[in-house]
This record gives structure tokens, sequence and C-alpha cells, in this order.
């Protein structure tokens, strides 16, 4: 469950797992990558404020950055759903009360896992409890499993959870459907496994000034190389760093009635004329548009995209406020 909605909330400050504060160890670890922090996640996450609660310590995330397959795979690098930054946004208006992030790169992978919960769980951290995903690996060729975990805790001196698989209708809510559903542009499916509308932050970057030309000035910004998100046009809502959010229409893609050149994310800001060059955003996809085309004159693109200003804001007038954790996230500042 969301923190306290009603009250502002910091993101979570990151600590590398080589600089943990004392106040975060003597705790109950939830550990996993997280990535995209899904509805499956978020039981993990109550079972572990719940038993640190009963406890009187604090409940903690341990994550692993950057992902494990970008390490293995640097040429077919993971989508992230939620790079850090998001993540620690994400645990914050969870109700998690810090994060510890171990940095994954070969060498570490190379420790066996009996080492990692030797050196890191016990000695470092001064575990109390862990909390684990039923998929949940690690050590060296993945040797670590939830149950060599909990022999390991019953040896050393700490308490074991193993949240099972969690489901919706269809199947188990995973990392990988939310993918699938985003690559297909059906931001609807992905953001209902996820509890919560899928969300971008980046820096506005200068662009071409073209769209202001045409009479649709946007915001623009790269997602990274990463992000499979289908190219097209999305009702989303943009965020500013005051907090102030405003309506958009978004395009993600490669410009193809232009240069074609690489993916970028143009948000065109509904009813605001002002300068966000420079500043960090938040864009909230709502709704899936329209494909990507490429338009014969500008003027057929000029016209489809005063259909898609419309379109979006009618998408955006009629949207429920969202779940507790959309509006939680809100008032993480």
């Amino acid at each position: 469950m969301p923190a306290n909605a009603g009250a502002a909330m910091k993101p979570l400050t990151t600590h590398e797992l080589g600089q943990v504060p004392v106040a975060l160890t003597h705790a109950v670890f939830a550990i996993g990558n997280f990535d995209g922090v899904h509805r499956g996640h978020a039981v993990l996450f109550d079972t572990a404020k719940a038993e640190a609660r009963a406890r009187g310590i604090p409940a903690i995330v341990l994550t692993f950055e950057p992902h494990p397959r970008s390490v293995f795979r640097p040429d077919a690098p993971v989508f992230r759903l939620a790079p850090l930054e998001a993540k620690a946004r994400i645990f914050a208006a969870m109700g998690m009360d810090g994060v510890i992030v171990v940095p994954f790169d070969r060498d570490f992978a190379s420790h066996t896992a009996e080492a990692f919960i030797e050196t890191e769980l016990v000695a470092r951290l001064a575990t109390k409890a862990a909390v684990v995903g039923y998929d949940f690996h690690f050590g060296k060729a993945r040797v670590g499993s939830p149950e060599y975990l909990a022999e390991a805790g019953t040896r050393l001196g700490f308490d074991v959870h193993v949240i099972p698989p969690i489901s919706d209708a269809t199947a188990i809510i995973s990392s990988s459907r939310i993918r699938a559903h985003l690559e297909d542009g059906n931001v609807g499916a992905a953001s209902e496994l996820l509890g919560y509308r899928w969300f971008v932050t980046g820096e506005v970057i200068a662009g071409d000034q073209r769209g202001r030309t045409l009479g649709f000035p946007t915001a623009n910004m790269h997602l990274g190389s990463d992000c499979r998100l289908r190219h097209g046009i999305y009702a989303v809502r943009l965020r500013r760093a005051d907090g102030t959010c405003h309506n958009g229409v978004a395009s993600f893609g490669r410009r193809p009635t232009f240069d074609n050149g690489a993916p970028v994310l143009e948000v065109h800001v509904l009813d605001f004329s002002g300068d966000l060059y420079g500043e960090r955003v938040t864009v909230t996809f709502f709704d899936w548009i329209r494909p990507e085309a490429r338009f014969d004159s500008i003027e057929a693109l000029v016209a489809e995209m005063n259909k898609d200003r419309i379109i979006a804001g009618h998408v955006l007038a009629q949207s429920e406020p969202g779940s507790a954790l959309d509006l939680a996230l809100l008032r993480v500042e």
C-alpha cells in the first residue's frame, strides 16, 4: 500500500552498499531488482513493512544497479521500466524507509551466494529479516535461491519470507508482461499491472524548433536507447519540478515526415507557453491515440496534430484521478 497520500514526501535517498548509514542496518530488507515496481512487488513491500513495524525497525529496499541483463548482454540492454531515480520515488510513495543499491558488475556476479549472505546481509547489514520473491536468484551461476536463503537465515539468525507469484485474471504479474504491453503501445494495460500509470522522467532538451513553427511547441526528452515504447501519439500529463501538472499530447518516435532520426519524446503541453528548457520533468502516460505516421504534406500533418490535441484533451478530461499510488506519487517532490 502507498504511504500517507495526504502528506508531502521526498524521494528516498539511495545509498551504495559500501556506504550504508547505520540507521539503515539492523532492518528488514526487501531484496530484488524491482524493475517497474509492479503490483507483485507491492505485496512483497507490504510484507516487509508489516514485519518491520512489528519489530520496530526500518523496512529497506536492497536493489541492484544496473540491471544484470544489461551487464551480461550490453548489445541488447533490457528495456528499463523504472530507472533508479523513478524507483526511489515509487519506493517512497509505497512507504519504504530507505534504499540500498548493490553496484552490479561482473566482479560482483562472480561472488558466491554464501559470500553475499555472510559478507553483505549478515556482517555489513545485520539483517533481521529478508523478504524476496519466489523467483529470486543470486550469487555465482545463480546458485542462490529463496530456499537457499531461507536455510542460511535459519543457520545465521535472520528470518526469510518468500512471496509467491501474484497473478491477475490472465497470468502472473511480471515486468516482462508490462514491457510487452508498452511495446504494443497499450499503456493502459501496462499501468493496470503496475498499479499506477507508467511515467518517465528526464531533462527537457532543445530541439530543432520545428514544432514551434507548426504551432505545436514541444518539450523534448531522450528516453534512452533501451526504450521499446511503441512509436506513436499518446495522451500524457507533464509534471514540472515545482509540482504543477499540465495536460499534453506526446509523440514518441523518429519524425518520419521530416528526418526519420533517433527516437525522441516530444510533448506538446496544452494551454502552456512557458520555457521548460533544462528542467527535469515527469511525463505520465494515460492512453494511446494513434501510430506514428508519415504525411505527404505539412498541412496534412498539422490537421492530424490538431485532431490529436482534441482527442488528448478529451481523454485527460475524462480520466479518473488514478490509484492510491498514483495520488501518493503526486506528493513525492
